[in-house]
């Protein structure tokens, strides 16, 4: 009997963290927050079904996803899968090498990019179908560009940027609102071209 989906889960075991070191697992750990297939992830990732289903069986292996049920499409069973968690965190006990956790913390933030990039995506999707016509929905957008020159520096901006942020978030979140708004706030290298 597959269990609840917990909020979080805290990655204690080098095995595990071993197998989230590769980033496409974090992509698919991502897609499965609902069960899904090998191939419908596949789709989505735009990945073919035998690379997904091979990663999917490591997942498994190591206790990062679980099966919740099969259905019939066509003439074939798929498996459905869905990940255990909402979210990982790697454990500060890990009994691994400081670089290596480190390269596995900076993999799990950028999995944790892609979840909520989608996350928007789609609800900005919901909310354009759901506006009546002529309707203006409350949002707003903010694109910035730092540059950070070592890792001390880097880790103290994401501090205090956090810290802002949240400061901000609790000045304005007293008394009642009709409406909830989402805030999302992300930190990453700009890719090379």
């Amino acid at each position: 009997m597959p269990q609840e989906i917990q909020d979080s889960y805290y990655i204690e075991s080098p095995e595990q963290a071993t197998v989230l070191l590769n980033p496409l697992r974090g992509e698919i750990i991502a897609q499965l927050l609902e069960p899904g297939s090998a191939a419908e992830v596949a789709r989505t990732l735009g990945e073919t079904a035998q690379r997904i289903n091979y990663h999917l069986k490591a997942l498994e292996k190591a206790r990062l996803v679980q099966r919740v049920g099969t259905r019939q499409v066509r003439n074939l069973v798929e498996v459905l899968y869905r990940s255990i968690a909402k979210t990982f965190v790697l454990a500060e006990s890990l009994s691994m090498k400081p670089e290596t956790l480190q390269k596995l913390k900076d993999q799990s933030s950028l999995a944790h990019l892609v979840t909520a990039s989608e996350r928007i995506r789609r609800e900005a999707m919901l909310l354009m179908e759901q506006s009546d016509v002529g309707e203006v929905i409350p949002s707003a957008t903010l694109q910035l560009q730092v540059h950070l020159s070592n890792e001390q520096q880097r880790q103290s901006f994401i501090e205090e940027y956090a810290a802002m942020v949240q400061q901000l978030v609790d000045r304005y979140s007293g008394g009642k609102a009709d409406e909830a708004y989402q805030v999302l706030l992300a930190v990453y290298p700009k890719p090379k071209e």
